[in-house]
This record gives C-alpha cells, sequence and structure tokens, in this order.
C-alpha cells in the first residue's frame, strides 16, 4: 500500500502507537498540512480524544460487517467472518463510518450489503466483503470530499 502512495506522489507518515498516544506531536502535523479528511482501513488503534475533537467528522473508517453487529475491540478481519458464519447470518457487509472515542460506534455513513450462502466459506466470505470495501470505500471518499469543497465555497 505504502509503495503505491509513493509511486502517486501521496504524502505519508509513518508512526508506532507509542507516537499515536503523543496526541500534540501528531495533531500538530495534521494540523500544518491542513487535512481535509484522515481515512483509515484496517485501523486497529483508537485515535486519541485530541485528535478526534480537533478533527470532528473529517475520520473515517471501514469494518467489515453491518455494525452494530460483531463491531468493537478485537472485531476485524477474519474474526468478524467467523461469527457471521458461526450465527448463520444470510446477510454481511461493510460499514463505512465516522469515527469517535470508541471502536465503531461512530455514526454510519453508508453499509453495503451481500448474501452468505449456506455453502459460504471464510475465503469466500471475505472475497466478497473485500469486493464491497474496494467499490464502495473510494465512492463514499470521493462524496465526501466534494461535499466539504461545496461547503468551503459557501463560506
Amino acid at each position: 500500500m505504502l509503495e503505491k502512495a509513493f509511486k502517486r506522489g501521496i504524502p505519508v507518515k509513518l508512526f508506532n502507537k507509542e507516537e499515536l498516544n503523543n496526541k500534540d506531536l501528531i495533531l500538530k502535523d495534521l494540523i500544518e498540512k491542513k487535512i481535509d479528511l484522515i481515512v483509515l482501513a484496517g485501523f486497529l488503534w483508537l485515535i486519541p480524544e485530541k485528535i478526534i475533537e480537533e478533527f470532528d467528522s473529517r475520520i473515517i473508517n471501514i469494518h467489515p460487517s453491518l455494525l452494530p453487529k460483531y463491531g468493537g475491540e478485537g472485531m476485524y478481519g477474519s474474526k468478524v467472518f467467523e461469527e457471521v458464519l458461526k450465527n448463520k447470518d444470510k446477510m454481511s457487509g461493510i460499514t463505512i463510518h465516522y469515527v469517535n472515542k470508541k471502536f465503531d460506534e461512530g455514526e454510519i455513513i453508508y453499509q453495503a450489503k451481500c448474501r452468505v450462502e449456506k455453502d459460504e466459506t471464510l475465503e469466500s466470505l471475505a472475497a466478497k466483503v473485500h469486493r464491497l470495501e474496494h467499490h464502495y470505500y473510494p465512492i463514499v471518499i470521493e462524496r465526501i470530499l466534494k461535499e466539504q469543497d461545496q461547503i468551503r465555497e459557501l463560506l
């Protein structure tokens, strides 16, 4: 993923959990760079409250279930798919949501569903969900950025 960003000239900042929790370090960098939207994918740490407050409704994440089902700390990737299959759910999908102070509890922006077949496997369900993620996340990100541009034009 980083390689793709570098090839496209997209600025990247790598940090560890300790640096993230040094709120002022990361927050200062985000503010200096005039970040419009923070987009998370597969991000498993809580964002510090100070960053959430500064970037209210400007941090989004994607989750591989139809929240509120199978969300929260420790619920990611194959763990989510295992629960869907164990509970014999008929539908699964993705949720794109704003980030708040708790894991996977922010306001839902968009959900997309897929059917869970009787003979569904962990791998086949993961593939379906990943297709939804790859299709819808860029569309939602673009929509949010356009809405931000429209609001700026009004100001």
